[in-house]
């Protein structure tokens, strides 16, 4: 019998991850598409850029050696906070944070290039403040690729599997994922049980790729 626990562990952490990432990755681009120091911007991007490449075990060894129990901020949280990250539910929304940020970044970033920029100039001259145009002028003219990389991001989050169980685990009723959970099901034998994880999987996905084909179909109907 399919254990929910793990489809509701599974959507909290994507739904939390997501709000966190959603904003992390639209600040992130914003402040790179101004940044006017080559250099340090190419850095930038390639840091922001390095989950999306690495192997999710790889980018878990690190996550683990930061929030660990003698990493510098898990030790910090024990220490002060008497609470451990690591092999708990908030490392699951960690690694699903990590993992999907390079999707929403780097959406974002090619939905702000692709803004005339007069338009911004424009705001200004009428002594608008960069905030306002900010939201108001970039972010609105953004808003479709923004959306989209927001539901490529949780899709990801909702799928991650190597970053977490590396810093999570695969602790049954607190970290377990649906992607662990197939993992063991499977290694247990049980391929009837893995199957209907993969269903309520493959549904999500489907639903998410079906949102972002309903607003790419609604924008070109509003350029024609």
């Amino acid at each position: 019998m399919m254990d929910w626990s793990t489809v509701l562990i599974s959507m909290k952490t994507a739904s939390l991850s997501i709000f966190i990432t959603f904003f992390l990755g639209l600040f992130a681009a914003w402040a790179i598409v101004k940044m006017k120091n080559e250099p340090i911007k190419m850095f930038l991007d390639g840091v922001f850029t390095l989950p999306l490449v690495l192997p999710p075990t790889v980018v878990g060894f690190f996550l683990l050696f930061i929030f660990g129990v003698r990493g510098p901020i898990g030790k910090f949280f024990i220490d002060f906070f008497a609470f451990k990250i690591a092999f708990s539910w908030p490392a699951t929304v960690i690694a699903a944070i990590v993992m999907s940020f390079p999707l929403m970044y780097r959406s974002v970033r090619g939905a702000f290039e692709q803004v005339d920029y007069n338009l911004l100039d424009a705001g200004r001259t009428l002594g608008m403040s960069e905030w306002k145009i900010f939201w108001k002028v970039l972010f609105a003219n953004s808003l479709p690729g923004i959306i989209s990389g927001g539901i490529l991001a949780y899709a990801r989050g909702l799928g991650e599997f190597g970053a977490t169980a590396m810093l999570a685990g695969n602790i049954a009723g607190q970290t377990r994922t649906l992607p662990l959970a197939v993992y063991s099901e499977v290694a247990a034998g049980n391929m009837g049980e893995a199957f209907n994880y993969v269903l309520v999987i493959v549904f999500i996905a489907f639903i998410a790729i079906f949102i972002m084909d309903y607003i790419s179909i609604r924008k070109e109907k509003q350029w024609r």
